[in-house]
């Protein structure tokens, strides 16, 4: 599924799937102890704690994660414990699969489920035949919705299909945001454009999905400002396409993952003009080691570097 074109009933089918074993619980924070970075105790229960739950605690008990993992297990229980009992927070909320602990948050965030964005959608009348693009893993969704309407042409007979996209992390990643989208169809490069709505209230993310219709037309009302840009950037000459490329790396502080999944596409992209550049980090995201995640950044970075063509 993850960046071929599928349907929205496919995707909700996996979703579905994925999230059988998940469940949310508020746990008072008197009942938590850690055994070290990687397993607490509630009560009598032993937990693991998936990598963003410990990046999570981390950071919220002010123990820096990387010195954490230099610790023996013994000096990582005595870190996060003596933290733990200084929390502020009465209640820790708790997301779930399985046994483990995916993500921690406090009672006032309200998460957003993947599966809460697709009814909704269906409640807006979108079917589960509907043409979409999705990445999909357990820590992000990048799900595109295809307006087959409005496709156009560039650089010849280079096919765009545009849309509107979806981003959405059930563990905190990122917050829910909606954004105009373009995918050339004869390589599924997909660019994420900077001109987006977002959860602006962390703490209330769910209000956003009150505001879908208007957010959704929003958004699409944008698309005939990102195919003009699209258009513009085959006409923007850029003479150093190399060294161009790595000061926006540097620009838009991508991690070394990301960077060689650009250097990997740029073979595969490369030209003379900002239309070359802006699809070196499109394709980019289809990099085999990349997390969703990161390949949804890399997509918006497309977007970002379109957004300053004029």
């Amino acid at each position: 599924m993850n960046g071929k074109l599928t349907t929205l009933g496919k995707v909700m089918e996996k979703v579905e799937r994925m999230s059988v074993n998940c469940h949310d619980q508020i746990v008072p924070v008197r009942h938590i102890e850690f055994n070290d970075l990687e397993s607490i105790r509630i009560g009598t229960e032993v937990h693991e704690l998936r990598h963003m739950a410990q990046r999570s605690l981390s950071y919220r008990l002010g123990v820096p994660l990387q010195y954490l993992k230099k610790c023996p297990p013994e000096l990582q229980a005595q870190n996060l414990n003596h933290w733990l009992a200084r929390e502020r927070n009465e209640d820790l909320y708790l997301r779930f699969d399985g046994d483990d602990v995916r993500a921690v948050f406090t009672p006032r965030y309200v998460p957003v489920d993947n599966m809460t964005v697709l009814n909704k959608l269906a409640e807006m009348g979108f079917g589960e035949e509907l043409e979409v693009q999705c990445h999909l893993d357990h820590e992000f969704m990048s799900l595109s919705i295809l307006d087959q309407g409005q496709e156009f042409a560039v650089n010849g007979n280079d096919r765009v299909r545009p849309g509107i996209s979806f981003g959405n992390s059930e563990i905190g990643l990122a917050a829910l945001s909606i954004s105009a989208f373009l995918l050339r169809l004869v390589c599924t490069n997909g660019l994420i454009s900077k001109t987006e709505v977002e959860a602006s209230y962390r703490h209330i993310s769910t209000r956003i999905l009150d505001e879908f219709p208007t957010a959704i037309g929003d958004v699409g009302a944008k698309l005939l400002d990102e195919k003009q840009r699209l258009q513009f950037s085959l006409e923007s000459e850029v003479k150093e396409p190399i060294a161009t490329m790595k000061s926006f790396n540097l620009q838009f502080q991508l991690g070394k993952p990301e960077v060689e999944a650009v250097e990997w596409a740029w073979p595969q992209e490369q030209g003379e003009t900002m239309f070359h550049v802006i699809n070196a980090y499109t394709k980019a995201a289809q990099y085999p080691r990349l997390t969703v995640e990161s390949g949804y950044r890399l997509q918006r970075v497309g977007g970002m570097i379109l957004g300053m063509v004029n």
